[in-house]
Order: C-alpha cells, then structure tokens, then sequence
C-alpha cells in the first residue's frame, strides 16, 4: 500500500519537493525516477536477505523486511519540503526509497516462498494466488486513501499537511506488522532441511549456486516478472498519468474506476492461483495473457466512450490482469528448496529493477510525447510474450522441483 502512494500523490508531491517554477510534468517524472530509484534498489536488498533467508530460515527475514519498509515509510511522512531544505527535500526522499527498495527486494520474493513451503503440495498455487492479491489489495487500499484523502481535504489542506497522513498511518500499521509476524513459524520445508544435516543447506553463496546451475529458470522468471510489472504498473499504478492526461477523465473518476479495477486485480490473482493447482501452470499462463491482450484492446477501444465505459471495461482488464497471481507458482517451483529464496529474490528483483524501473520513466513520456494508446500498445506487447512464454512452460513443466 505504501509503495503506491508516491504515484497516487505525485502531483502533490511533485509539487512539494521539486522547485515551484518547474514544468508539472517534470516535476511528476521526477517524482516517478524517485519511485524508480526503488526498484533498482531491490536486487542488492534482495540478494542479501534471500542469502541469510537460505541460509538461517525464511521466518527471520519476513520478520526483518516488513520493519525495514516501516521505518522509512514513517519517515517519508515527516519530511521537510523544498520550500524547508531546498534540494535537500528529494534528496532525502530519494534515500528513503531506496531504503524501502531494498526491504522490499526481501519481503515479496520471502512472502511467496513462505507460503509456498507451508501449504499441501496441492494447494501452492492457491496460496501463492492469494497472497499476491494480499499485495495488490494494498494497492486498493492505497486506491480508497486516495479517494478518502480528496473527499476530505481541498488543495491547501493537501499541500499544507494532509499529505503525509498516509505514510505516517502506513508506516504504523508496518510495526504492528512486524509485531504480528513474531507469532509465525518457521517452514516445515527448511525445518527438515535443517534435521537432514547441513550438507543440505548450501553451503557457498546461494545466489552463485543460482546462477551456475538454475540458469534456464532464472531467464524464464525475470521473463514472466516483466510481464507482472506491466500488468500491475501501466493498467493499474500508473494509470492516471494517461487517463487523465490524454483521455480527460476526472481525478474522482479515475480513482473509483481503478478502485474497481484493483478489486478485479485481487480477485484474478486468487481465481488464477487456484487453476495453477487443477490444470497445467503453462496452459494457464498462455490462456490468461491472452485473455488481458484481449480485454486491454477493448479496454481502448472504451477510452473515447466516455466515464460510464470506463467503469465496466477497467474493472474487466484490471481482473484479466490477475493471471500475474500464477506467475509466483512457477517462480517457487523451479528452484530446490536450498537456493528457493535466493532464486526467486533474484529474477524477480532483477527484472523489476529494470522493467518497474523503465516503466516508471517511459509511461509519462510515451502518454505525454507519442500516441495516446502507446501505454496500451506496450501491456499488449508484454502479455503476447506472456503467452509465448506459457506455451514455453507447458514443454518443461516435468522439470519443476518435486518438494513443494
């Protein structure tokens, strides 16, 4: 929830901490680099926590993580502006995004191999689904302290103070988080690698171990991350900058609409997750991105209909886009339990660096500069790779790991 709330606030932000006499859309860019920042971040956080992760348990670093994206997120909420510091203002904005990049490189890649090795073997997929719509429902929810925050304040209460409530309140519920995470378990999975002898337990840096034997897997999982980071960045995070912008709907408008689109999201990914445990992971990959290239074309074609088709075509992508629920099946399933954390923290933290990272940049520019459509063309693009890629699984689902 609180990673989102930079580009859901970006006008406002953009506006506090970068010079007043800036181009709005500059200001949004470079507010939207910040966020970036974070995402390069995340291998170096990711390496190191799936490392320890490995090699001392999956309980300790999910414990870890969520105090590390709490503390900085507090933070952000009490920072001085530009009219305060000057140039120090996204300075310091910028060092507490990359902090939460580098929790965040720990905590999702830990969240779905926790999952994953707790579950019964036909129930992975489920968990996994559901978990990242617990991720996407923070996008949600960050969705209604959007609409809440510009029900209750006008302008000046915004800029003045009202800003900072949601990172303030998110970096609180972070604690209590943390607090609550105390009570989990370590995974049976680890435990037993644990009782069978070190020697099962990697023994060199798991990340080389990854790299040198699990190689086909990695390519393939930083592959299917970027479709993820297309699907939840440009339909849903980054949404605004061209609904708004390029097809004049209302601030309000948006803001319901992808409300509705993220209910969708969350529901897909839990609906997705469940049929990766009936049918082929590889036919319900190939299947799903077909079906948001499909939904993303008429979702389009609506753009020009005005605000009454914006409510029943985005809800209908948004809930396409939920096939990225499968996608964590996959990841955890194609490494061996000893290098499980480090292999999935890896692809999926390289790949969002890169992908998040250049999206974060390209769609203002594309919706700003080129074709209106260019942010559609592009989810359209990634998803048909999707497909390809799903049609790719279905060849090599024999060779995915045994233990989960």
């Amino acid at each position: 929830m609180t990673l989102s709330f930079l580009y859901f606030f970006s006008k406002v932000i953009g506006s506090l901490f970068f010079p007043a006499d800036m181009p709005m859309w500059l200001s949004q860019l470079q507010t939207f680099g910040i966020f970036a920042a974070g995402y390069l971040a995340r291998p170096f956080g990711g390496i190191v926590m799936a490392h320890f992760g490995d090699l001392l348990g999956r309980k300790r670093m999910f414990t870890l993580s969520i105090l590390l994206m709490a503390i900085p997120t507090l933070l952000i909420g009490c920072l001085p502006t530009y009219a305060l510091v000057g140039y120090f203002a996204p300075v310091f904005l910028l060092l507490l995004r990359v902090c939460q990049g580098l929790a965040v490189g720990g905590e999702i890649p830990g969240a779905w191999t926790f999952v994953a090795e707790h579950v019964p073997k036909d129930k992975v997929g489920l968990a996994c689904g559901t978990l990242t719509s617990g991720l996407t429902l923070g996008i949600l929810l960050g969705s209604v302290v959007s609409i809440l925050m510009q029900s209750n304040f006008n302008t000046t209460e915004m800029h003045a103070w009202a800003w900072r409530i949601p990172f303030i309140v998110g970096g609180i519920f972070g604690f209590i988080a943390m607090y609550l995470r105390q009570w989990l378990k370590e995974t049976p999975i680890f435990l037993e690698m644990q009782q069978r002898g070190e020697k099962e337990i990697s023994k060199k840096l798991p990340i080389w171990e990854v790299l040198s034997n699990y190689l086909p897997q990695v390519t393939l999982s930083i592959l299917l991350t970027w479709v993820l980071s297309a699907g939840i960045m440009v339909i849903i995070v980054t949404s605004h900058v061209y609904l708004q912008g390029q097809f004049g709907f209302s601030e309000m408008d948006v803001s319901i609409s992808r409300l509705l689109a993220t209910a969708g999201l969350a529901l897909g990914c839990v609906l997705y997750g469940y049929l990766t445990d009936k049918f082929s992971i590889g036919q319900v990959i190939m299947i799903g991105c077909l079906f948001v290239v499909i939904a993303t074309i008429i979702f389009l074609s609506s753009l020009s209909a005005g605000r009454e088709m914006l409510y029943i075509t985005y809800p209908i992508v948004g809930f396409s886009v939920g096939i990225v629920g499968a996608f964590p099946y996959y990841m955890v399933r194609a490494f061996p339990a000893k290098v499980r954390y480090s292999g999935v923290a890896f692809s999926f933290n390289i790949s969002y660096a890169i992908t998040g990272a250049l999206t974060a940049f390209l769609i203002p520019i594309l919706a700003n500069f080129f074709s209106k459509y260019a942010a559609g063309f592009y989810v359209i693009a990634v998803f048909l790779l999707g497909a390809i890629l799903g049609w790719y699984i279905i060849r090599k689902e024999k060779e995915l790991a045994k233990d989960i």
